[in-house]
């Protein structure tokens, strides 16, 4: 009998694995693939994308471009229909989680992992075609870490954060190679904004659905280490996403009205995050930390496309 990997490690025979589908399968539909790909995590992503390409090069072809962000959303669809396969008996176990389609039954899990490898072929396949090899390199490297090492180091440490942040920062600058077919400051800067972003966003997540972590045994910080710690850390990355997005005067890239903007987001965040220093703070602190970092990264990046030199 041969045996193929399956979620979480477990063996799975083939001819299992390769049976009929079964109703619940049958019945997934259109929602339940979009649901897959985590739209509402990956939207600000994908539009951070659009932006590296339009920062790079403004006189790019409308079709290009829109050909461009389209594959890379559908690449970041696929990251995430794989990692919800890997962690299906994660996600049964989390409340925010379990109504996905893995974890509720509306789809088997063959056919999420099909969908998932057919999907990040295809994406890489149309990138290879409207950008160049550098940002095929770099959507593959995306790809590659975000589910072979990001999704299972979640489960081992909470460094894990950081590491799945490289990833999760990579579709600015691969829009910036497209455009220019180089790394230059402007997409790092791009790639460096989007990183320090998600390490305060996550902090406050962590801090907010701390039971729902535990249950699903994800380390995050605020279970390894307290909550205490945690809010320093989420203080300490609000500073550093300052000191990040401010850098774009001097470096070149945008000009006072840019900056101006920045320092006022940065001013709002730090006064935010400052009463996580605090030994008693309010339950709800974590949760207007969160909501302003949904709003933030828009804003600052918007500024950085109007006033970009």
């Amino acid at each position: 009998m041969v045996y193929i990997c399956g979620p979480m490690g477990h063996p799975v025979k083939f001819a299992d694995w390769a049976a009929p589908s079964t109703v619940a399968a049958r019945r997934a539909g259109f929602r339940d693939f979009v649901e897959l790909g985590k739209p509402r995590l990956s939207g600000l992503v994908i539009f951070t994308a659009g932006i590296g390409v339009w920062m790079g090069d403004r006189s790019i072809a409308p079709l290009s471009a829109a050909t461009f962000v389209l594959a890379t959303a559908c690449l970041v669809a696929a990251a995430n229909a794989l990692n919800c396969w890997i962690e299906v008996e994660i996600d049964a176990l989390m409340e925010r989680t379990r109504d996905r389609p893995l974890p509720a039954g509306r789809m088997e899990s063959r056919l999420a992992l099909v969908f998932g490898i057919a999907l990040a072929a295809l994406s890489l396949m149309v990138l290879a075609v409207v950008s160049n090899p550098l940002t095929v390199t770099l959507g593959a490297a995306a790809l590659i870490s975000y589910v072979l090492v990001y999704t299972p180091l979640k489960r081992v440490t909470p460094w894990a954060l950081p590491v799945g942040a490289v990833p999760g920062a990579l579709p600015p600058l691969m829009g910036w190679t497209a455009a220019t077919g180089r790394v230059s400051t402007e997409g790092m800067l791009l790639f460096a904004i989007l990183f320090c972003w998600q390490l305060p966003h996550f902090l406050a997540i962590s801090l907010n659905l701390k039971e729902d972590f535990r249950r699903g045994g994800i380390r995050v910080l605020s279970l390894v280490a307290g909550d205490r710690v945690t809010r320093y850390c989420l203080f300490a990355s609000t500073l550093l996403l300052t000191l990040v997005s401010v850098a774009a005067q001097p470096l070149g890239v945008a000009g006072t009205a840019y900056t101006v903007v920045a320092a006022a987001l940065s001013v709002i965040s730090i006064a935010l995050a400052l009463p996580g220093l605090r030994r008693d703070v309010a339950r709800d602190w974590s949760r207007r930390v969160f909501r302003f970092t949904l709003i933030h990264l828009p804003i600052l990046i918007t500024a950085l496309v109007l006033g970009a030199r």
